[in-house]
């Protein structure tokens, strides 16, 4: 007798995740077994067993399915994420090869963490339950906790690890009580029953919706944290400062894809944003996050600080199409999550390029006068500040243009201009860091640069990734279109 009601069609169904869980156990034995076994085969692994469950994935395109009785769902929208999951881990043990990390990061247990990061990502964008969803967020969280520190002998990677820990756990507390007051409130942890509580009339829900309300407004804050919402966003910072710039590129990428995958699934499967009140909490949040974040990176010497506060603000401009509401706007978010990855990672892929054995260079002034040591780095990251700055031709001027006309069509004309002049005070901090690069000498000792193949495929994949994207916009909306109708 099949106490669980676990079926085989489950199993198949949810393959890609289970081949990263089966991946991420191998890694931990193999570590055993082979201690002194080389990174760089360890890395190789690894990418293949991203490669076959990016395969299967594709493979499972248009195979829609709900598993696990009701509490997973493997649809086009969770497909998508997969693929731009395992696109950022992928691009992070590329990242992680490098003359400062390659030492200390690079063990088995690194790649276990990784790959279990990426698998709590994939269980919170295919949720349909609130359970699961928060079993997600935890796998992905604990993982990310141990990544940030991994490097054990820097008091600020440690540092950043106990701050992350600390208000990581707030915000897992804020989020799981707001899930026992959802349940309270419908009666259920299922998306779809809190949908119904919220949109029948029922007596049963009108004397719930106190309970719905204040367990909605705690999971929202839960999500803020995961995703540096302003006001939720003040470790942001420090942990992308003190964490090893791969694993930066990671939470500042992958992770966040998640949690926004997390939060469609919830607003637009709960329909809040139907009510005005839920949408002058989210007009507000964004308006505050886009500013704050630009304005406090305008100050910034340190380049992972400008990076941090820069992934901030665009998780501003991420929740204006979420807010829009419409099938454009769900399609936006996912184009400008794709192109995120591509740019942040490039971005802190040339600070992983420039780091030395016992040094890390990530104040501006280390980078006066790249373009005369590295012309080609130098070239990489004055393309990547461009899309970061929405210059066009490039993604990031693509996904703000997508977002800003979603959000034009849902008639929030002033968060539009809102955004346009953040988008402009930005121009000042991202092109000061090309002006540094190509138009200031460079100072102090000449330091030598190392071949790392690696990392140079990561920087290439993603400058490859962000003018395409930009190029050719049209074939990419008409897929993600495709995705957002699955959750919407």
């Amino acid at each position: 007798m099949n106490t669980l009601g676990i079926t085989p069609q489950d199993l198949i169904g949810f393959a890609p995740a289970l081949v990263l869980a089966a991946l991420g156990f191998f890694m931990l034995i193999i570590g055993l077994m082979f201690p002194r076994m080389y990174r760089e085969t360890l890395a190789a692994i690894v990418l293949i067993g991203f490669a076959v469950a990016v395969f299967i994935t594709i493979q499972n395109w248009n195979e829609s399915a709900v598993l696990f009785n009701g509490m997973i769902s493997m649809d086009k929208f969770t497909a998508g994420f997969t693929c731009l999951f395992l696109i950022s881990a992928g691009l992070t043990l590329l990242l992680s090869l490098n003359s400062l990390d390659g030492s200390s990061l690079l063990v088995s247990e690194f790649f276990a963490l990784i790959i279990f990061a990426t698998l709590g990502m994939i269980l919170m964008a295919a949720s349909t339950h609130l359970l699961t969803l928060f079993l997600g967020v935890e796998t992905l969280s604990v993982s990310l906790y141990i990544l940030a520190g991994f490097r054990r002998d820097d008091k600020f990677s440690l540092e950043s690890s106990f701050k992350y820990f600390l208000l990581g756990a707030f915000a897992s507390g804020f989020l799981l009580y707001g899930i026992a007051l959802v349940y309270g409130g419908a009666g259920s942890a299922n998306l779809k029953a809190l949908a119904e509580a919220l949109s029948t009339g029922s007596s049963q829900a009108a004397s719930s919706s106190a309970l719905l309300t204040a367990g909605l407004v705690l999971m929202v804050v839960g999500f803020g944290f995961k995703i540096a919402l302003v006001p939720f966003h003040a470790w942001a910072p420090d942990v992308y400062q003190g964490a090893p710039t791969p694993i930066s590129a990671f939470m500042a990428t992958g992770s966040k894809a998640a949690g926004f995958a997390a939060l469609m699934r919830v607003v637009l499967n709960s329909g809040i944003m139907n009510n005005v009140e839920w949408q002058q909490v989210f007009w507000m949040i964004a308006v505050a996050t886009m500013t704050v974040g630009n304005l406090v990176a305008l100050r910034q010497e340190n380049l992972k600080r400008l990076l941090a506060y820069s992934s901030i603000a665009h998780a501003g401009y991420i929740l204006v199409g979420i807010l829009a509401n419409n099938e454009l706007g769900s399609s936006a978010v996912l184009f400008y999550l794709l192109s995120y990855t591509f740019m942040n990672i490039g971005a802190f892929g040339v600070v992983a390029l420039m780091a030395r054995a016992g040094n890390e260079y990530v104040d501006l002034k280390d980078f006066r006068g790249l373009a005369y040591r590295r012309p080609l780095a130098a070239v990489a990251m004055s393309i990547f500040m461009f899309s970061l700055a929405g210059i066009p031709i490039t993604a990031g001027f693509i996904s703000k243009f997508y977002i800003f006309l979603a959000a034009m069509q849902a008639g929030y004309l002033w968060l539009v201009i809102l955004g346009v002049i953040n988008s402009m005070i930005s121009l000042y901090y991202y092109l000061g860091v090309v002006v540094t690069m190509f138009m200031q000498k460079p100072e102090g000792e000449e330091v030598s640069f190392e071949p790392l193949p690696a990392v140079g495929l990561a920087l290439l994949i993603a400058v490859f990734g962000t003018i395409q994207l930009g190029l050719s916009p049209a074939k990419w909306l008409e897929t993600f279109q495709d995705l957002a109708r699955a959750v919407m």
